[in-house]
Formats: structure tokens, C-alpha cells, sequence
């Protein structure tokens, strides 16, 4: 079968080529990519072409396909899966395979190791090792966009869960965020940033009281704030407070105020900016943990620490990249009991847009830029779809569909998109 895919050649190289996939292999499956959503990972992974730590070294010869948010629909199952999957069955996939003694290597990953698999790509050959390391996950809910989208919820469930207190008097470590306790996320209305308020106001068990939420662009704080309310958070028992931290002139201080004096048990670094991190370092109570979540492109990136208070007032931190398995499973979990991420989503497209929006992602204003792989659209933003639709009817019902969905992207505006976009290709 023939797919068309966004493949990396080297730095900034990505190229959207038509090839012929090899046939399945008892133990592999064909599958039908229907959505991916570009990451600013993959930013990362064409900006250093051989020389990302999950790039193959030679693949200036032997090309990837790029893209690891996706999901779609399996076409054919390899006899060694039919007792588990079936031709029909809609997936997601935890692209953080950890497959040591794999074809590939330890950090091997869709989107950033293979040959014949990854998001940006019509049809794709998930290999063994995908399904040996439980990594195909079944998807049984509506539309596609969702379960593209659950890789992301993925790594701040991870984030949540890998922070971590200790006990006086013990050396246990208590993992998982204070419940009840004080939470910043700092530079935290980016798609990432929106991703992890969604979750902690919509999780049952562990929860914080005090939920600060940081940036320095109003514009941005105040579509957070809309999508995210106040009065929602209200609901859940959360004290939820959106602030500018650019309008403070002792951000630290008042941040710390606002806590109540004591600071944040669990802070969360949403940006790889220097000050940012300090400032979260700044404002942890005692025993406090700072998740530094966002992953620098700059391999010397460093910040000043506060050793003083990593003595004596136990303060900690932690990074996390990616969530595994059972962060994928409890995404998906949350997501079928309501939490819809469509708030991240700004911009639709089809593949013809992603060589060019990957390649120049910290550019692009706005969230999730979400792409339709089976057609042929530029990157657009939802905001637009009402002027477009001054003069092309296929916006103008678009916009009305978003315009019904407070604005946001839904499964009933992908399911006209898919049906009625006049370049879809066998969608």
C-alpha cells in the first residue's frame, strides 16, 4: 500500500513524499492514521536532525516518519495480534517505547525512529514491539482527535505523578502531588500548560486547594480563563487564580503572598526560561517540589538552585518527559468520563501543512496545531474559520459548528470536516 508522509532527512529537512509500505509481517499491523497533533518535540527532533538522542544516526539514508500524537483506525491485523486487536478497532499509541533490546534501541519511538511509522503519515506499519510493550491502546470513544491528544494529557499525568514529599523522620518518598495542598503552574497557558489545568480540575482523587496559574500574555491568560473558569474550578473545591505575572514588580513575593505566605507545595515550569525556573524555586514551601516540566533545545541550559533551602527546608526537584503506559491508559480513562481537550486545539490542518509548522512551531502563535492527515489544508486557525466563511461555505458551516462549541474544536466539527473537505483523501 501506497502512504504519504512528512519524513526527516536531517536538520529542518522534512519532506512530504508518496511511497509504497512494505507488506505486514505476522506480528505487525497496517493501520490508518486519520489525526496527529504537531509537538514541539518534534520541533526539537527536525531542529537536530542525527543528532536527537531518538533519531537513528544514519537517517540522512534511511529517512522517519515524523509525528507521535496520533491516532486512526487498524486496517489489517497480523495473525500474532488477531487475538487482541481487529481490523476496524480506532487506536492510540504511548510512543515512548523504552524497548531495550529492540531493532532500533532504547530510546526508540514513533514519530522520531522509524521507517514506516509515525503521525504525519496516511497509513502506517506499527511494528512488534509497538504491541509487545502494550503500547497500542484501544480507543472506544468518539471522533479521532481526542485520542491524539491523550499522548500529551499523558505527560502531565506523568508530571503529577512523578513529584514527590518526603516524611520527617523517614527516607520514604511520598509520590504524587500534595492533595489539598498549594499548586502554581508556571508559564502555564501554552497547549502543555492547558493540558495540565484541564486535568487537575477534572481528576476525582488527588487534588490541589489553591491552583495559581502563571504567564505574561493577558491574551493568552484570558482564553485560559474562559475555557478553564474560575466558577468551574469553584465546583471541583479548587481556588483557581489566573495571573500576570508580568504586571507584579516583586513577582516572588506576591506570588508567595498569595499562598498565604508559606509558598507552594507543588510548583510545575511550563517554559525553558531562566528566570521562570528560578522563580519557581523561589516560591516552594517546605518540602516543596518543582517539576521542571518544559524541555530545552539548549543542551547547557542551567538556573540558579537555592541550595540553602534544598537543606533546610527539604526542597526538591524533578523533570519529567513523557508519561508511560498507565498515564496513556488513565488519559484515555479521564477522557471517556468527560474531560474533552479540544480547549487546546487553535489551529486545524491537513499534511500538506506540517514540514513547514514544524519547523517553525515556537513561531506560531496560539495551542495544538492539529492536522488531518488525509487532506490537503493549510494551517488555519479555528479564529478565522468566520471570516473565511464570508466567501466559502465550507468555513462559514464550520465556523457555526465551532461557534456552537463556545468557540472550540469538537467531534462534531471533525466529523464535517472529514466528510466534507473537498481535497479529503479516502477519509
Amino acid at each position: 500500500m501506497k502512504t504519504r508522509a512528512v519524513r526527516l532527512y536531517g536538520k529542518k529537512d522534512l519532506r512530504l513524499e508518496e511511497f509504497e509500505l512494505p507488506a505486514i509481517k505476522n506480528d505487525e499491523i497496517l493501520a490508518k492514521v486519520v489525526s496527529d497533533s504537531l509537538c514541539m518535540s518534534s520541533y526539537k527532533a527536525s531542529s537536530q536532525g542525527a543528532e536527537h538522542k531518538r533519531i537513528p544516526d544514519n537517517v540522512a539514508e534511511n529517512p522517519i516518519i515524523i509525528g507521535h500524537e496520533f491516532a486512526g483506525e487498524l486496517l489489517e491485523v497480523g495473525s500474532k495480534w488477531a487475538h487482541k486487536f481487529k481490523p476496524g478497532d480506532k487506536f492510540s499509541i504511548q510512543p515512548a517505547l523504552y524497548y531495550e533490546n529492540g531493532p532500533i534501541g532504547v530510546l526508540s519511538a514513533p514519530g522520531y525512529s522509524y521507517p514506516y511509522i509515525g503521525g504525519d503519515a496516511t497509513y502506517v506499519v506499527i511494528p512488534n514491539e509497538v504491541m509487545e510493550q502494550d503500547c497500542l491502546l484501544a480507543y472506544r470513544g468518539e471522533g479521532y482527535y481526542p485520542a491524539s491528544l491523550a499522548e500529551p494529557l499523558s505527560c502531565v499525568i506523568g508530571a503529577m505523578h512523578a513529584n514527590y514529599h518526603t516524611r520527617p523522620g523517614s527516607y520514604e518518598h511520598k509520590m504524587e502531588i500534595v492533595d489539598g495542598g498549594k499548586m502554581a503552574i508556571l508559564a502555564g497557558v501554552g497547549p502543555m500548560g492547558l493540558a495540565a489545568i484541564n486535568f487537575v480540575l477534572r481528576r476525582e482523587e488527588v487534588k490541589p486547594s489553591l491552583l495559581v496559574v502563571t504567564d505574561i500574555d493577558q491574551s493568552r491568560l484570558n482564553r485560559a480563563a474562559s475555557i478553564y473558569t474560575v466558577e468551574f474550578a469553584a465546583s471541583r473545591g479548587i481556588d483557581l487564580r489566573y495571573i500576570n505575572t508580568g504586571k507584579m514588580e516583586n513577582p516572588v513575593e506576591e506570588l508567595k503572598a498569595i499562598s498565604g505566605g508559606a509558598g507552594f507545595d507543588d510548583v510545575f515550569v511550563f517554559a525553558p526560561v531562566r528566570p521562570v525556573v528560578e522563580q519557581g524555586d523561589a516560591i516552594l514551601a517546605f518540602d516543596g517540589c518543582l517539576n521542571f516540566f518544559a524541555g530545552p533545545d539548549n543542551p547547557n541550559f542551567s538556573a540558579m538552585l537555592n541550595f540553602y533551602n534544598v537543606h533546610y527546608a527539604y526542597t526538591h526537584i524533578v523533570g519529567t518527559s513523557g508519561g508511560n503506559n498507565s498515564d496513556m491508559v488513565e488519559a484515555l480513562d479521564i477522557m471517556s468520563k468527560g474531560l474533552d481537550p479540544a480547549g487546546l486545539v487553535t489551529h486545524i490542518g491537513g499534511l500538506n501543512a506540517v514540514a513547514d509548522a514544524t519547523n517553525n512551531l515556537p513561531h506560531i502563535p496560539g495551542g495544538k496545531k492539529l492536522i488531518y492527515t488525509h487532506m490537503e489544508m493549510p494551517l488555519t486557525p479555528i479564529s478565522d474559520f468566520v471570516k473565511l466563511g464570508e466567501t466559502d461555505g465550507f468555513f462559514k458551516e464550520l465556523a457555526e459548528i465551532c461557534d456552537r462549541h463556545n468557540g472550540l474544536w469538537s467531534v462534531e466539527a471533525e466529523a464535517y470536516l472529514l466528510s466534507n473537505h473537498p481535497t479529503t483523501r479516502n477519509a
